[in-house]
């Protein structure tokens, strides 16, 4: 689906998700992913001025051609159209009740790492002239930095203790950001493999899109009527 939100700097990044996280109720489920993704664009940026990255030039790209796709689906919210497919889950179900805010962290992040980074590391390589494998290395030292996020969130959100049979035990612990950055580099190679027969690569990244919105949707299960 075509993006609607313009690529920012990084710093326009931050500056327009902190806007947004200004703009909604702190129990949006929307609002607890962005809270989320702003603490990793933060942590991303503040990593691009020395030497963590091998190619600081190529990840700041790829930072904000990521979360570029996010916003496009908050611009498409906001005025009445639809996002892609593996965004609607989120935005559909923003507001239900029985929710866990800890469900709502997972499902955009489903969304986002899963569909939208192998379509941005994609979009980086055709901007910057790179290969996938030329971004690899880095690719991996953002694993890291994103691991480090999630598990402050899943200590701040996840209620502790549990009962071994609570439902949200299971939801949460079915998803996990190793995995799901694992799956999106082995799109970013299939559809590598497709950029140059446009309809096959089309037709690959909307059924990616609709794979990843099922996932969201469960991830999403109400634990409650209440």
């Amino acid at each position: 689906m075509p993006m609607t939100a313009p690529v920012l700097t990084v710093d326009q990044v931050v500056d327009r998700m902190a806007e947004l996280a200004e703009g909604w109720p702190a129990a949006d489920g929307v609002a607890v992913f962005n809270a989320m993704y702003l603490t990793v664009t933060r942590l991303v940026r503040d990593h691009l001025a020395g030497t963590y990255f091998e190619d600081p030039a190529a990840m700041a790209e790829l930072d904000a051609v990521f979360a570029a796709r996010y916003l496009a689906a908050v611009d498409d919210d906001r005025a009445g159209r639809r996002p892609a497919a593996c965004w609607r889950p989120l935005f559909e179900l923003r507001a239900a009740p029985g929710v866990h805010p800890l469900q709502f962290a997972l499902a955009g992040m489903n969304a986002h790492i899963e569909n939208d980074l192998p379509l941005a590391v994609l979009e980086t390589c055709r901007l910057t002239g790179r290969t996938p494998e030329q971004l690899h290395a880095d690719y991996l030292r953002i694993n890291g930095l994103l691991a480090e996020v999630e598990a402050q969130v899943r200590a701040a959100l996840l209620p502790l203790p549990l009962p071994a049979g609570d439902p949200l035990l299971h939801i949460v612990g079915v998803w996990s950001i190793d995995r799901a950055r694992d799956a999106a580099w082995a799109s970013v190679l299939a559809l590598w493999e497709l950029h140059r027969l446009p309809p096959a690569f089309r037709l690959v990244a909307d059924a990616l899109s609709g794979s990843v919105g099922m996932v969201g949707r469960a991830l999403l299960t109400p634990l409650s009527p209440n």
